[in-house]
């Protein structure tokens, strides 16, 4: 009896291994299709808050008329507008009634997803603006010759869309609207933005006060630098477009590198501060997002070429400009027909330093009045930076001199060729890469430059240091 009891207890103890692996093993595959619906779930949950966070702005036939031939490749065309609306969060920067673009640009993105062009179209450009309807309690807009900005408080977005085709042939498949507030946080998820201040900078309208050096700029501080106008340079559009191009290639750069995409916290910040940010069509879904994300190493390998619309300072419309042709048609047409950036003669400073990397101070050593402010205008077309205008302490000064320091010998000789006279000085003593051009009694002009005006057909990428112009 006792032999059998204990046979008969043997035999379950001998099963129980078994039994136990395999419930052991239950375990590990039900701990890993939890961990695998944990994962996925916090994916689609991450998904689901980034698709919630955008805000759509439908743009429909009605809308865009008659449109260019999109080209039968995979290229994109994004059309990119900073809205610098008065109310609500972005009232402390003044008051006034609608919206307006307070940045206009195109960014043609390639088919394998490795080069991207920016195009930025000056606000003060005369065009003609083309009928728009009203709509969502816009007025509407009548054929007429005006600033290209008119058409965002007219029509809004869908005229803004419209009146690009119209002007450029390009086919524009998506809009991104980004507003002040948005565009801060955007630049506070990467933590902050570097640029180089060439000299210290207190502008009130701005909300700015920045000393000079190289320095990360945090949200508050990034956005009064990409919109202060007056108190920099010459005070014109154009040396803010040239700012906002040099800081967004920055940004770009901080957002491709390591630093960002290999952090998943920082990079879910940026994502969930970026479509907080922007207004779309309902088209550019976080999935297309999503898509040009994935295909973002091959772009940072590559180059982001920035460039403006080739323009000129209007005689008819004095403070505006008015685009130089046929520069502007050839470069529209590069893009509308995704060709490569070199049928348009773009010029990317690699023989010598890039007009849009000096930074120069204009000094009037005549006693012609006014001569330094239309010197300068005429640098600022061929696409220099002005950072300063003024006057000699002592006149006449009988010869035209270029001033530089050994940091600047290198963007002299770019200059000089574009002067009809002058000589060099060098400035041992000096340490910043500024030019001071003193403007003697011997001044007869600047040559024509066959390539465009203001440098619109000159670019730079996203890889260059910023701060190595100042």
């Amino acid at each position: 009896m006792s032999s059998r009891l204990t046979v008969r207890s043997a035999k379950p103890a001998h099963r129980a291994r078994p039994r136990r692996q395999r419930r052991w093993m239950w375990w590990l595959v039900a701990a890993a299709m939890l961990l695998v619906v944990a994962l996925t779930a916090t994916a689609v949950g991450a998904y689901v808050k980034l698709a919630g966070n955008v805000k759509h702005i439908e743009v429909g036939a009605e809308d865009l008329g008659a449109r260019p031939a999109k080209v039968a490749t995979k290229a994109m065309n994004v059309l990119v507008v900073g809205s610098d609306q008065r109310d609500g969060k972005n009232a402390r920067y003044g008051r006034f009634a609608g919206e307006r673009t307070d940045t206009i640009m195109l960014a043609h993105i390639s088919p394998k997803r490795d080069n991207a062009m920016v195009i930025s179209f000056p606000r003060d450009s005369m065009v003609e603006l083309p009928a728009c309807r009203a709509r969502q309690g816009f007025p509407g807009q009548q054929p007429h010759t005006g600033m290209i900005n008119e058409s965002f408080n007219s029509g809004g977005i869908a005229c803004t869309w419209k009146t690009l085709e119209t002007l450029t042939g390009i086919h524009i498949d998506h809009f991104v609207k980004v507003d002040f507030t948005g565009f801060k946080g955007m630049v506070d998820a990467v933590g902050g933005v570097e640029v180089c201040i060439p000299e210290p900078i207190n502008d009130t309208k701005a909300l700015l006060h920045l000393p000079a050096g190289r320095q990360t700029l945090k949200g508050e501080q990034a956005l009064g630098y990409v919109r202060a106008r007056y108190s920099l340079g010459d005070g014109s559009d154009i040396g803010r477009i040239q700012r906002q191009q040099m800081f967004i290639a920055s940004m770009v750069k901080k957002v491709m590198s390591g630093e960002t995409l290999t952090d998943p916290t920082r990079l879910f910040g940026f994502l969930d501060a970026a479509t907080k940010s922007v207004t779309t069509d309902p088209g550019l879904t976080p999935g297309v997002i999503k898509d040009l994300a994935v295909s973002a190493e091959g772009l940072a390998a590559g180059q982001i070429h920035f460039i403006t619309t080739p323009w000129r300072y209007s005689l008819t419309h004095p403070g505006k400009v008015e685009w130089v042709e046929p520069q502007s048609k050839k470069l529209f047409a590069v893009v509308a027909g995704d060709k490569p950036i070199s049928d348009a003669g773009i010029k990317g400073g690699q023989t010598r330093i890039a007009r849009s990397k000096i930074h120069i101070e204009v000094r009037n050593g005549t006693w012609r009045s006014g001569l330094a402010t239309l010197v300068a205008a005429k640098l600022e077309e061929q696409g220099y930076h002005i950072a300063k205008i003024g006057d000699t302490a002592r006149k006449p000064y009988p010869k035209t001199t270029i001033a530089y320091s050994p940091k600047g010998a290198t963007k002299a000789p770019t200059l000089s060729r574009d002067l009809l006279v002058s000589r060099g000085r060098l400035l041992p003593g000096a340490t910043t890469g500024r030019l001071v051009l003193t403007i003697g009694d011997d001044w007869q002009g600047l040559k024509e430059v066959r390539a465009g005006g203001n440098g619109g057909l000159e670019s730079f990428d996203a890889t260059n240091d910023s701060c190595a112009s100042a």
